[in-house]
């Protein structure tokens, strides 16, 4: 409602760890469960701070990150205001609860793409709230690969 629309154009490359805090914190707050889950695939380390406002989402997004990426077997911490990951991780399946935040049920579907193994997503229809055709159009892009 309201915000913009655009294209985007993606291209291959080897994700490399970085340090992400800072002013740019606020403008991806939002993104931040997709790109710790992008970074446990990066070279390197991530580190992500200033982001304690994640601590106040629909859930305490700092600690549903660090529980739900750990029981897919990556290796990161929670901070006080971010996380620390570890990249080049393989991932597995598990069982894993969306909390009932759109958010981090999005970044376990997405997750579900490059595990070994199926992940069972629980509670899932929170994703609706902000994404209604969110499996549609994965499911399309699933199909075009």
């Amino acid at each position: 409602m309201g915000e913009s629309i655009g294209d985007i154009t993606v291209i291959t490359s080897n994700p490399k760890g970085v340090i992400i805090e800072g002013d740019i914190i606020p403008r991806i707050i939002d993104e931040i469960p997709i790109i710790a889950l992008l970074a446990t695939q990066a070279d390197g380390q991530t580190i992500i701070r200033d982001a304690e406002e994640l601590r106040f989402k629909e859930t305490d997004r700092i600690a549903s990150v660090v529980t739900t990426l750990t029981k897919f077997g990556a290796k990161l911490t929670g901070t006080k205001d971010g996380m620390i990951i570890e990249g080049n991780t393989l991932l597995h399946g598990a069982v894993a609860e969306s909390h009932g935040d759109h958010r981090i049920g999005m970044m376990i579907a997405i997750a579900s793409l490059i595990t070994n193994d199926p992940i069972e997503l629980h509670n899932d229809e929170c994703i609706a709230i902000s994404y209604p055709t969110f499996f549609e159009d994965l499911d399309k892009l699933i199909e075009n690969y």
